[in-house]
């Protein structure tokens, strides 16, 4: 979900609230962070932190390195392995024999993880940067009690196009089925994310358990699959973006801004249908093995300098409010990332177990042309039996007319011969 490009952070070498550049100086954290971390007994430990590719500043040209930091200010091990989707998360998770201390999944996934108890509550007073969370972003839907999460990003869907491959600005995903941009087009590898595409057109909530909806979904995705190419994708969508190769792609808004720095070709639209908007938050799973250490980085991710880190890096809308104040920060009022007025849109919720199963088995049938096969081959049937009716109503006709005429030859031989 968050492939990312290599910032230049020129313009925050002077920052005046941080020295992002010092990172291996401990300039950059003030004394009591310094204290905190080291006195928190995690030194020899290892931290399992499961998360989205390319979701996190790595270090790359001069940029906060966070999982060092966080090594060196506690003394503790980051193992740090990445995923491409919730479900392939969930998949993990769910298989066992696994153990991970953060994830960070998804809205929908949460409140799946905690339907099926596969989440463990959170002490906050481990968690003291939760202050830095900014009220609207606490409490939402699928932790309403605030004991699972703690929001690290906002963002949405949106279309990317090539303007030079694209003559006017799309209004709506229906540009995603036309025959022009066919071979051209990059679609969600993501079965959530896609079938909502499909639900907007269709006018459906992204929420619906109307099986027949799913089926029609489906339906349209499955006309859509000879325009797409390379098949499906997620974070490779950059490098093919960035190519000028591909006229069209759905993705999210902040890895746009990402991309159109490297190609400014390209532009986005937030299509009319409506978009999904989305929440990504910290949690720990009921598989964690070192909870103190998940729990000090969790709370190291909104320390204000790392917060600042992540969020100038991966282009996401924080809830960090010492980020969102620091006048230094450039992406605030980026209309991208924070729309003066957000776009006509939903939320993902997490759904009944048999539209689960209904919905990996249409995505599956989707991708592998099945359905498609499947929708030739019902066509073709209607067909030939529409065909055949056809003949035998015609037969039907024929044989009446045969009938009819054979009769009106009798009665004019009688008539003929007086009988």
């Amino acid at each position: 979900m968050k492939r990312l490009l290599i910032l230049f952070f020129s313009a925050f070498l002077a920052l005046a609230s941080f020295n992002l550049t010092a990172f291996a100086d401990d300039e950059i954290f003030a004394g009591e962070q310094i204290d905190y971390y080291k006195n928190l007994g995690l030194k020899g430990t290892v931290v399992n932190v499961y998360n989205w590719g390319e979701y996190i500043s790595d270090g790359t040209e001069g940029t906060m390195n966070v999982v060092k930091e966080f090594e060196r200010l506690t003394g503790a091990k980051v193992n740090y392995t990445n995923y491409e989707s919730n479900e392939n998360m969930y998949s993990k998770l769910a298989g066992g024999g696994v153990s991970y201390d953060v994830i960070v999944p998804s809205d929908y996934m949460i409140s799946r993880l905690l339907d099926e108890g596969m989440l463990v509550k959170l002490n906050y007073d481990n968690i003291p940067n939760m202050k830095y969370i900014d009220k609207k972003y606490q409490n939402l839907f699928f932790d309403p009690d605030q004991e699972y999460t703690v929001c690290y990003n906002v963002g949405t869907t949106v279309i990317i196009y090539n303007t030079k491959m694209v003559d006017e600005k799309p209004t709506s995903w229906k540009v995603l089925w036309d025959e022009k941009y066919k071979g051209k087009v990059l679609m969600f590898n993501n079965s959530r994310d896609s079938f909502a595409i499909a639900q907007a057109i269709l006018g459906q909530d992204f929420n619906t358990v109307d099986e027949a909806d799913w089926r029609a979904a489906a339906e349209l995705l499955a006309q859509q699959k000879d325009k797409v190419s390379p098949n499906y994708v997620m974070d490779e969508i950059f490098n093919l973006m960035e190519s000028g190769e591909y006229a069209l792609a759905t993705y999210y808004a902040g890895d746009y801004v990402l991309m159109s720095d490297n190609n400014p070709d390209l532009d986005y639209c937030f299509p009319e249908e409506g978009v999904n908007i989305f929440y990504d938050a910290f949690c720990i799973p009921t598989c964690v093995q070192n909870k103190d250490g998940a729990e000090a980085f969790i709370n190291f991710m909104h320390e204000p300098q790392v917060a600042l880190a992540n969020a100038e890096y991966i282009y996401y809308a924080t809830p960090n409010t010492a980020v969102i104040n620091n006048k230094d920060y450039s992406l605030y009022g980026n209309e991208t990332v924070y729309p003066k007025e957000m776009p006509k849109g939903g939320y993902f919720e997490n759904l009944p177990q048999n539209i689960l199963e209904l919905q990996a088995d249409l995505w599956t049938g989707v991708k592998s042309g099945r359905l498609s096969s499947e929708s030739a081959s019902q066509n073709r049937r209607i067909y030939i039996e529409s065909a055949a009716l056809a003949a035998v109503a015609v037969c039907f006709v024929i044989y009446k007319l045969a009938s009819n005429a054979r009769k009106n030859r009798i009665q004019d031989l009688s008539d003929l011969y007086g009988k």
